[in-house]
């Protein structure tokens, strides 16, 4: 492994290594979300295409689809060619990619180009969780794992500002955005250097707690959790647009101000994750997010007020912030030294898959319940997920 760890966060700050990674975190969040202000403007811009509809509203998802298949076999690629390659391939591969839809002649081609950006995005976050594992330990590690959810929800929150308002000049100018891919690549190519070889530091050999195959189980159930957390998280993006629109308001800007309350949220939230890990433990923080999501879904299903919809995004923001952080703590735990990369791969694309499958599972539930069914039955199941985390013996769960 490579040399100094790190125990506060006053040299996290001054660690560039650490400054790479969250850089490289922001840029995740921005890959399917910042061209949403420009559907409308591009749907019209290529209104000659028959099937124009719906290849606009695949172009936000598409991403997804990509990262889910491709992210166990770039954490392979990982543990076998070495995390640096990987992340440096996969931030060119954003910024050409990304921007492609300046300049492709139709949405087919965007589309295209919007799968192969998912490719990207498979190898950063892969190569991002394992490089984590592999330089930091202890507080320095839960606080990078916090910092990085915050690194992406405050860059979300800008880059979509920010496309709005680009989108107004032209719906092809948000893919710009995606060149600011190419501003941190100097910094993480100087940063980010490759741990050192897993031969050599021992790799082969068991870490804590990890003597035997069982580990493999824990970290598929934890894969699953991470899966049905993100699906149910996703409920807000894909849904509440519709929500609000049956109640009457401007779902579009309602949508947009709820979105970036939530982010806002999350983001401050995360940024105190460490010192809340510390206090609770593990299972106090599965319990205290699970709970404030169920708290979020349940002010969203009962109240039409639209405050009350704001805080109710607010409760789910923070709820996801301090859930997220723990999946990677958890599965670096888990993951021998020479299999985090792969371990990485499977986290990430069990937050894809959870996204993907989040409006194939409720759109049909909204013919049977509702949107008020479907959030207040979101409400129960993360209730009855805060309950499970709240009862479960803390000695059980580990402890860095």
């Amino acid at each position: 492994m490579n040399g100094m760890r790190l125990n506060t966060k006053k040299a996290l700050w001054r660690d560039g290594r650490a400054v790479a990674l969250l850089l490289a975190a922001s840029l995740t969040t921005m890959a399917n979300a910042t061209i949403s202000p420009a559907l409308p403007g591009l749907e019209r811009l290529f209104a000659a295409d028959p099937n124009a509809a719906i290849l606009t509203r695949l172009l936000v998802p598409a991403p997804s689809l990509s990262v889910a298949l491709v992210a166990p076999f770039a954490g392979l690629l990982a543990d076998r060619f070495g995390r640096r390659p990987l992340l440096l391939a996969g931030v060119v591969l954003f910024a050409l990619t990304g921007c492609a839809g300046l300049v492709l002649p139709d949405l087919t081609a965007i589309l295209v180009s919007r799968l192969a950006l998912g490719v990207a995005v498979a190898l950063i976050m892969t190569a991002q969780t394992a490089l984590i594992g592999d330089y930091f330990e202890g507080t320095a590690r839960s606080t990078l794992m916090g910092w990085q959810i915050s690194a992406r929800n405050f860059g979300g929150f800008l880059c979509i500002s920010l496309a709005g308002w680009v989108a107004q000049t032209s719906p092809r100018w948000p893919f710009a955005i995606y060149a600011l891919a190419l501003a941190f690549l100097p910094m993480m190519h100087k940063a980010v250097v490759e741990p050192l070889k897993l031969a050599s530091s021992g790799a082969g050999a068991a870490i804590p707690g990890t003597a035997d195959a069982s580990w493999r189980k824990t970290f598929l159930a934890l894969a699953l959790l991470q899966a049905l957390t993100n699906m149910l998280f996703f409920l807000v993006p894909t849904q509440l647009p519709f929500l609000l629109d049956a109640r009457g308001f401007d779902s579009a800007a309602a949508t947009g101000e709820a979105l970036g309350v939530l982010m806002l949220a999350g983001g401050v939230a995360a940024l105190f994750y460490a010192r809340l890990r510390s206090a609770i433990g593990y299972a106090g923080v599965f319990a205290f997010g699970y709970a404030a999501m169920a708290s979020g879904f349940l002010c969203l299903a009962l109240s039409p007020a639209l405050a009350l919809t704001f805080a109710g995004a607010a409760l789910i923001g923070t709820g996801y912030a301090a859930v997220s952080p723990t999946f990677v703590a958890l599965a670096l735990h888990l993951a021998p030294l020479a299999r985090r990369g792969l371990a990485g791969g499977i986290l990430t694309a069990s937050v894809f898959l959870g996204q993907f499958a989040s409006p194939l599972v409720s759109t049909p539930s909204i013919a049977r319940v509702g949107y008020d069914g479907l959030f207040g039955t979101a409400a129960v199941v993360l209730a009855v997920m805060a309950l499970v985390a709240f009862v479960t013996s803390r000695k059980n769960m580990p402890a860095l």
